[in-house]
C-alpha cells in the first residue's frame, strides 16, 4: 500500500489518476469498496499537499484565480462526498469513461480550440467564465465521489478556458484537487469509518511520490505533458471498463 501511495502521489502531481493505483490495491487486500474509496481519499490528501508544494513556483500570480475556482471545487467536493455516502457505489461509473475520453480529446485539441475562443487581447470571452466555474464545480463533484482521472478533467477544463501555459494549469490543478480531496476527507472522517492503517501507509508513500512527480513533471515540455495526460486518461478508461 505504501508503494501504491508512492506511485499514486507521483502520477497525481503530474497528471492525476493515482486513485487507479491505490484503489485496486485496497480492494485486493480485502477492504469493501466504499471503505476503500473513503480511506483512499483520506490517504491521498497529504500527497496532494506535497504536490502543491512541489509546484509552488508555477503558482506565482494565481492566488486570485484560485480563490474563485477553489470555492467551486470546495462546493463540488462536498457534494460528491455526500453523494458517495448515499448513492450506490457504481452510480457514476457508467458515465466516467465517456467523461475521461471527452477530457482527453479536449486536451489534444485545446491549443487550436482555445485560440478560437479567446479575444484579440488573449483573454477568454466573458461568456466562458460561467462555463469555467461550472466545469470546476462538476469536476469537484466527481472528485469527491470517486476521483479517478479528476486531474485529467481539471486540465481539460482549465486548459480550454484559461489563457495560460500547461505547467501553470497543472499547478492550479494540484491546488483544486487538494481542496476537493481535503473537503471530501473531512466529510468522510466526520460521518463514516476510515481504515486508518491503510490511509496512513498511502499517505506516507504519496508524500514522497508527489515530490518525485513534481521533480519530473515540471521539466516536461507542454507538448509532451499533453501526451502524458492523454495516455494516462486512456489507461484510466481501460482500467475502469475492465472493472
Amino acid at each position: 500500500m505504501a508503494l501504491a501511495g508512492l506511485g499514486a502521489g507521483a502520477i497525481n502531481t503530474v497528471v492525476g489518476s493515482g486513485t487507479l493505483i491505490t484503489f485496486p490495491v485496497l480492494l485486493a487486500v480485502g477492504y469493501p469498496p466504499v471503505l476503500a474509496n473513503v480511506s483512499n481519499t483520506v490517504g491521498l490528501v497529504p500527497g496532494s499537499l506535497s504536490g502543491v508544494i512541489g509546484y509552488r513556483a508555477e503558482l506565482t500570480g494565481q492566488a486570485r484565480r484560485l480563490l474563485r475556482l477553489g470555492a467551486a471545487s470546495l462546493l463540488g467536493g462536498t457534494t460528491g462526498a455526500v453523494l458517495l455516502l448515499v448513492l450506490p457505489e457504481r452510480a457514476f461509473r457508467a458515465i466516467v469513461p465517456a467523461l475521461i475520453i471527452l477530457a482527453c480529446a479536449l486536451v489534444v485539441v485545446q491549443p487550436k480550440l482555445s485560440a478560437r475562443l479567446r479575444r484579440h487581447d488573449g483573454e477568454p470571452p466573458a461568456a466562458a467564465r460561467p462555463l469555467l466555474y461550472a466545469g470546476i464545480f462538476a469536476t469537484g463533484i466527481y472528485g469527491g465521489y470517486f476521483g479517478a482521472a479528476q486531474g485529467v478533467l481539471l486540465i481539460a477544463v482549465m486548459g480550454l478556458l484559461l489563457d495560460d501555459d500547461l505547467q501553470r494549469v497543472n499547478a492550479a490543478k494540484n491546488v483544486l484537487a487538494l481542496l476537493v480531496n481535503g473537503v471530501a476527507a473531512l466529510v468522510f472522517i466526520t460521518v463514516t469509518d476510515v481504515a486508518w492503517a491503510a490511509a496512513g501507509l498511502i499517505a506516507g508513500g504519496s508524500v514522497v511520490g508527489a515530490q518525485l512527480g513534481a521533480l519530473i513533471g515540471r521539466r516536461i515540455p507542454d507538448g509532451a505533458l499533453r501526451g502524458v495526460v492523454v495516455v494516462v486518461g486512456v489507461l484510466a478508461v481501460v482500467q475502469i471498463l475492465g472493472d
